[in-house]
Parts: structure tokens; C-alpha cells; sequence
């Protein structure tokens, strides 16, 4: 490689390789996981792969099934977020952004 063009280092935030470790787990949305199984699920993954691991799975998983990646990283960064938030007392419940329903306002003439 050429000495101008080495590669930058990449830095992942906590919030990102917690994501990220929790899209790469075999934990699945549908089985409205607690704060507790989330949070075991990114350690595991983060254990067995590593935060630029997980990354890894994560790119992968976009270039084969791009279809359903992104809705997974949605629901894996709410359900992350959410697991290691302060506000214990909410409920743990994540909805799937793909069928939450939208609402919007006319506007006033």
C-alpha cells in the first residue's frame, strides 16, 4: 500500500458498537427481548467478535440482505439505546419502525 493512502483508524462509539454487537446477536425483535437479554446479547457478541467484528457482520449483512438490514439496525439501535438507559422505569417494548404507525397534520389554510 502505498504510504499516502493508509488506511485512517476507525473508531466506533459506544453507542454504535453496542448496535452493532446487538444486530450481529441472534437475539431477534420478535422475541421482545428484556433490557437484561439485550444487554447480555451485545456483551456476548462483543465477547465473541469484537466491536470491529460485529461491524464486520453488520456490512456483510447489508451487501446479502440489504432488504431487511436496515429495519434490523433500527430495531438494534433503539433496543440498545433503550437497554442502557437511566429511565428503567419505561417500558421495554421497542416498536417496529417499519409498521409504527405515522401520523401527520394537515395544514392549516
Amino acid at each position: 500500500m502505498h504510504p499516502s493512502m493508509s488506511s485512517a483508524p476507525y473508531h466506533l462509539s459506544i453507542s454504535a458498537a453496542r448496535a452493532g454487537a446487538l444486530f450481529a446477536s441472534a437475539l431477534q425483535r420478535s422475541d421482545q427481548p428484556s433490557r437484561r437479554q439485550v444487554r447480555r446479547a451485545i456483551a456476548t457478541a462483543l465477547g465473541a467478535h469484537g466491536p470491529h467484528g460485529c461491524a464486520a457482520r453488520v456490512a456483510q449483512a447489508y451487501g446479502e440482505h440489504p432488504e431487511t438490514a436496515a429495519s434490523r439496525m433500527r430495531w438494534a439501535r433503539i433496543a440498545a439505546a433503550d437497554a442502557y438507559s437511566s429511565r428503567r422505569w419505561q417500558p421495554v417494548h421497542v416498536p417496529d419502525p417499519d409498521t409504527a404507525p405515522v401520523t401527520c397534520r394537515a395544514a392549516a389554510a
